[in-house]
């Protein structure tokens, strides 16, 4: 005999799933209709094991491109007229992320006990932000939680892009410096003491250069001055990301990003293109204003623009126009604001939003090339020095050993 886990509601309307040992499935939803209760589904118990007992959900994250196809999946469901149950449950057990898989499971649950879905997600922003719980409240209360679905995984799929694209801009010099680095330090700990050596063995003075190589050579292979070292690089990340955390922090260092040289004005066309798409999706899904302001701000990615935003969330409140409290905060872009007054002024500010996020989107994917474009000879000249400062230091004594072999 087969163990089957079936779903059922009991003579009081309440869902739950038990399991049934029966030969085929069949039987087992006889048996249970015997009892009094409807059979909703029936499917074989899954075998227990070490990795089905043990809860990984703890180690996985939720990611962009896991809530875009959470959304566009759901939004074809309850487009097809599946319940919202029924559609919960089907994502979840077809879930690959366990964390999501949980989360979705603890929703459904909350569902069935008589909860909007939204007050179902909100206790779980891990999954649904505020931004995703405030579109599907828009979307319930409207009657189009179809349409606001397709609206949420356009707009998810945009910022998985947009990220990918700031992504592939930072991979090249990341990984062009982390191998400058590596064959740097190889060459000083492993190919500087054999040259050091024969310096010895012949006499003599080592130049300046030479001299401070081989110094920080003998640095590097001291297990206690290297793990100073470690320490202290560990130190100053883990501080930086501490401070980070602290208000003043947070804006000192989003404002130094916004003015650096190569990539400031990507951070701020990236911010543009998210504050643009995610307004426009809020505004056009029917949410409020100034809640669609307050959901922008927190999810700007830079505390300057989300400062800037919430100021000008004052002035609309007090019945002034958000074009114009955008420009007089001078973070954001002329263009941008420019056309944000004319949607203000043709009643049409959701349209001209999304016009402005394509148009900086595509600002973004121009900068990331032309970033990558500078980026690649300058990383290379980089790499090029460090392996030329070595080879410098090793060769300059030779004319002096020339002079000791005669």
């Amino acid at each position: 005999m087969a163990t089957y886990e079936v779903r059922v509601r009991d003579a009081q309307g309440k869902y739950k799933t038990v399991r049934e040992e029966a030969t085929t499935p069949r039987e087992a939803r006889m048996a249970l209709q015997l009892q009094g209760v409807q059979v909703l589904e029936v499917k074989e118990a899954k075998k227990l094991s070490l990795k089905s007992d043990l809860d990984l959900s703890f180690l996985s994250k939720i990611t962009v491109k896991d809530r875009a196809i959470f959304a566009r999946q759901f939004a074809a469901l309850v487009n097809a007229g599946v319940a919202l149950v029924r559609g919960i449950g089907v994502l979840a057990d077809q879930a690959t992320n366990p964390k999501m898989k949980k989360i979705l499971m603890a929703v459904n649950n909350d569902i069935q006990q008589g909860s909007t879905l939204a007050d179902a997600m909100r206790p779980h922003p891990a999954a649904f932000d505020s931004l995703f719980v405030a579109m599907i409240q828009a979307g319930e209360t409207g009657g189009v939680l179809d349409e606001v679905l397709n609206r949420l995984s356009k707009l998810l799929e945009d910022q998985a892009r947009l990220n990918n694209q700031i992504k592939s801009a930072l991979t090249y010099p990341v990984v062009v410096g982390v191998l400058a680095i590596g064959i740097f330090l190889g060459m000083v700990i492993f190919l500087i003491p054999v040259f050091q050596g024969i310096f010895t063995q012949l006499g003599g003075e080592l130049p300046p250069f030479t001299a401070a190589m081989v110094a920080l050579s003998e640095f590097l292979r001291t297990p206690q001055y290297m793990a100073l070292l470690i320490v202290t690089v560990v130190a100053i990340v883990f501080g930086i990301r501490f401070y980070y955390k602290t208000p003043n922090g947070r804006l000192t260092i989003d404002a130094l990003l916004l003015k650096l040289p190569l990539f400031g004005d990507l951070v701020e066309k990236t911010a543009v293109a998210r504050f643009c798409r995610t307004f426009g999706s809020l505004s056009r899904s029917g949410v409020p204003i100034l809640r669609s302001l307050e959901i922008v701000s927190a999810t700007a990615g830079n505390q300057v623009i989300s400062n800037a935003i919430d100021r000008a969330a004052k002035e609309v409140q007090t019945g002034g126009m958000l074009s114009i409290a955008l420009q007089q905060e001078r973070v954001f872009p002329v263009l941008a604001t420019q056309m944000i007054n004319v949607g203000e002024e043709t009643g049409e500010l959701d349209k001209m939003l999304m016009k402005v996020a394509d148009f900086y989107e595509d600002e973004v994917e121009q900068a990331v090339k032309s970033l990558t474009s500078v980026m690649e000879p300058l990383m290379i000249a980089v790499l090029g020095g460090m392996v030329g400062s070595i080879l410098v230091a090793m060769y300059l004594p030779m004319f002096k050993i020339f002079d000791l072999v005669k």
